[in-house]
């Protein structure tokens, strides 16, 4: 294979095809003021080349295309819903498109879907989170756009960064769950994202610091309240005399709730369940589930604030922006 052979432009397809170049463009614009035997045969031509049609071809230099890129891990996940209703209470009235894909928690997939949203010629991208590929790096280095990463608090943002810190907000989660007396508590852990690592560092500083043995249940399995009740049964398992868990989410909090619940065991009484994220089905639970109560909402907003406020050259001195969280104690804990 030819690594090196060159891409196949309009003018190849008008050629293969013996029309005009602006037959084809206006094939690619309105393929119905094509006569239809010549639309046919464009189409086979461009399958044959192999032709990828630019989907914001000749824009004038000094043009802006209105629109900008985000990337979400999972387009389920309750907790960047709120993140989008932020963007778009923001991007909406500014006039901008916002064009959204998702990446699955994986750097690779997340470099494809950058690639791809690069070239719509977006005027800024915001992104989910701060591991990046090389190749990611030196894409939005080329791409010279603002950029903002959102969520966490990276230390070397790309460019501009909004979030908050998951590690301070887990240890102070698990210092009020010691602080009420307990002893032995474990960290549920899914997915195992950069996140989730967070949260386990906060976990472990408040454990260690107290003097207790800390008590880790991992799977790189995707958030699910049946996955939260078979975590628990595992700590229960590994743990003896367990009065306690943190949970990465309160899908995986809720789960291991229910569970206990159907267990026999009493929460709080024997043990407590907290979660992270603060989601409506923790404050349909009885007990209401303790959580961390994390701003998605004024992320999102924040973060398509300062991102436009990039677009039109704005300097901002504080590259990364902490926005503080609360500890919703419910009655689980």
């Amino acid at each position: 294979m030819n690594h090196k052979a060159r891409r196949p432009t309009l003018q190849d397809v008008a050629d293969k095809v013996g029309a005009s170049k602006m037959t084809v463009s206006r094939y690619l614009r309105e393929p119905q003021q094509v006569a239809e035997a010549t639309a046919k045969k464009i189409a086979v031509a461009m399958e044959e080349l192999g032709y990828i049609h630019n989907r914001v071809p000749d824009m004038l230099a000094n043009a802006k295309s209105r629109a900008i890129g985000v990337l979400l891990p999972s387009m389920s996940n309750q907790v960047f819903s709120s993140v989008v209703r932020g963007i778009e209470s923001v991007s909406g009235p500014a006039g901008l498109h916002a064009l959204y894909g998702h990446y699955g928690y994986s750097m690779e997939r997340e470099e494809q879907q950058i690639a791809q949203l690069l070239s719509f010629n977006v005027d800024g991208l915001i992104l989910s989170e701060t591991q990046h590929t090389d190749r990611t790096l030196r894409m939005l280095e080329t791409a010279a756009i603002p950029v903002m990463e959102v969520m966490e608090l990276p230390e070397h943002p790309v460019d501009l960064a909004v979030g908050l810190n998951h590690t301070a907000a887990a240890k102070e989660i698990v210092g009020l769950m010691i602080a009420r007396g307990r002893k032995r508590i474990a960290y549920l852990a899914a997915r195992l994202d950069h996140r989730t690592r967070q949260r386990e560092a906060g976990y472990l500083a408040a454990v260690t610091e107290a003097g207790l043995i800390p008590v880790l249940i991992h799977t790189d399995q995707p958030s699910s309240f049946t996955l939260g009740g078979q975590l628990l049964r595992n700590a229960l398992q590994a743990a003896p005399g367990l009065d306690g868990v943190f949970c990465t989410n309160d899908d995986i909090a809720a789960g291991a709730l229910l569970a206990c619940q159907a267990m026999g065991l009493s929460v709080p009484a024997q043990i407590s369940v907290a979660g992270f994220n603060a989601l409506d089905i923790g404050h349909a639970l009885a007990p209401q589930l303790a959580s961390v109560i994390t701003p998605r909402e004024a992320i999102g907003r924040v973060a398509a604030e300062r991102l436009i406020g990039r677009m039109e050259g704005k300097v901002y001195p504080d590259r990364v922006l902490d926005m503080s969280y609360e500890i919703f104690l419910g009655q689980s804990l």
